[in-house]
């Protein structure tokens, strides 16, 4: 696990599969299942099997609560991506997303250097993901009843 303190006055911390205590890690799936499921009324299996094969970067405000997470999901060859992004709806609006991506991003050329890194983006959020350097890569498709653009970042 490692640490660093955001402009939003976010603790951001890495965490392998191995290193999620119990309540980090409930409250990292209870987070996404809010806005996944439940605020986006999107039902589909989150728990897809990938997440022990993961880098989970958490947010953590003063209080030490989960606001914030996305997951890195490494590749044997070619892209890397990033994906699960989700900011908790009482910490929107402060550019958490975008520093979480920050992190995403830095963390991939680190652990990955020169490789490039994809995403699924939801189909309203190509502008955000664009601004970071990722650039629209499919037409839209449906992903559980959302729309979707494949997009990389080289």
């Amino acid at each position: 696990m490692t640490s660093s303190r955001s402009d939003t006055d976010a603790d951001l911390r890495w965490f392998d599969w191995d290193q999620l205590d119990r309540d980090t890690l409930y409250a990292l799936l209870k987070l996404r299942s809010e806005v996944f499921v439940v605020e986006q009324q999107c039902v589909f299996l989150d728990l897809d099997g990938r997440d022990a094969d993961c880098r989970h970067l958490c947010a953590f405000d003063a209080a030490d609560k989960l606001i914030g997470t996305l997951r890195l999901v490494p590749a044997a060859s070619g892209p890397v991506a990033l994906g699960r992004v989700v900011v908790a709806a009482c910490a929107r609006g402060r550019g958490l997303a975008t520093q979480l991506m920050q992190e995403g991003i830095r963390a991939c050329a680190e652990l990955f250097p020169g490789r490039a890194i994809k995403l699924s983006a939801q189909e309203h959020l190509q502008n955000f993901y664009g601004s970071l350097g990722f650039v629209t890569r499919s037409e839209r498709y449906l992903d559980d009843g959302i729309w979707h653009v494949d997009m990389i970042r080289d």
